[in-house]
């Protein structure tokens, strides 16, 4: 399978593992979807942490030799992007499809992204919409080379402009040359950049901080996070206090937690 999934203890590993620049295919869509919906309804996994196999790329994006030669006219290739059937037809050619499904799922399960060599493409569409926090190796290179290849859109498709800033967004799209992890992280696009061997145990110890908390407070952070994005400021601050009542009645007496907490935080100090 062109993707592994485990589970060890509260966190969940997806190893993108087709090859040696690790391109994606339609089966690996379809397999991030199904492995997706398991790790969202796993009460048992806190966090995930998503990966390439070996040290040449996270993923070298779409493998463009299998996402076309399904079509034999440009009508049904049409017919098949406007009425997908890739859910009740499993032969399907548009099995493609199944990336759009990943990419529309409700994720509010944190995610960190582990990056080491090549991050282009449909890998970094990916990156960038199931990976919360990224840790890059030294020579990591992100970038959308599609233009060279006259297959704009990666812009939209990634959001890019909500990752980077508008003209540094502009130039990695339209020259189609990679950024280097040093400037990745100059720009905010990751959180560390580590040696090459270092990386997977950099995710590690990000992923064991974030699973020691409530599971259920981390689902509350983020939803408010996430959705706050696209609301005005009296919505989002109407919708994060329904969400932090909820929180605290679930729990119970919360203020007499928190102040058991912060008692014994001061007592340690």
């Amino acid at each position: 399978m062109p993707l592994d999934y485990e589970k060890k203890g509260h966190v969940a590993y997806f190893t993108i593992r087709n090859g040696s620049v690790n391109p994606m295919t339609p089966s690996l869509h379809k397999q991030m979807y199904q492995t997706m919906l398991d790790f969202l309804a796993d009460e048992e996994v806190r966090v995930g942490i998503m990966t390439g196999a070996g040290e040449r790329a996270f993923s070298a994006g779409d493998d463009i030799k299998t996402q076309y030669t399904s079509y034999r006219t440009p009508a049904e290739e049409m017919s098949a992007h406007l009425w997908s059937r890739h859910r009740v037809e499993e032969e399907d050619p548009t099995t493609f499809a199944w990336s759009r499904d990943v990419l529309a799922l409700e994720r509010f399960k944190p995610i960190i992204g582990a990056v080491r060599g090549y991050c282009l493409g449909q890998g970094m569409i990916y990156l960038l919409h199931l990976t919360d926090i990224r840790v890059a190796s030294d020579e990591a290179m992100l970038g959308f080379p599609e233009i060279a290849y006259g297959m704009g859109g990666a812009g939209g498709s990634s959001r890019l402009s909500r990752h980077l800033p508008h003209v540094v967004a502009m130039e990695m799209l339209l020259t189609g040359d990679p950024m280097p992890a040093a400037d990745a992280l100059r720009y905010n696009l990751v959180n560390h950049v580590v040696p090459g061997p270092d990386v997977m145990a950099k995710a590690e110890e990000i992923a064991a901080r974030i699973a020691r908390h409530p599971p259920l407070a981390v689902r509350i952070e983020m939803e408010a996070y996430y959705r706050s994005m696209d609301q005005s400021k009296l919505d989002a601050l109407a919708f994060t206090k329904h969400l932090y009542r909820m929180q605290r009645m679930a729990h119970g007496s919360g203020s007499e937690k928190v102040g058991r907490f912060l008692y014994k935080k001061d007592a340690a100090d």
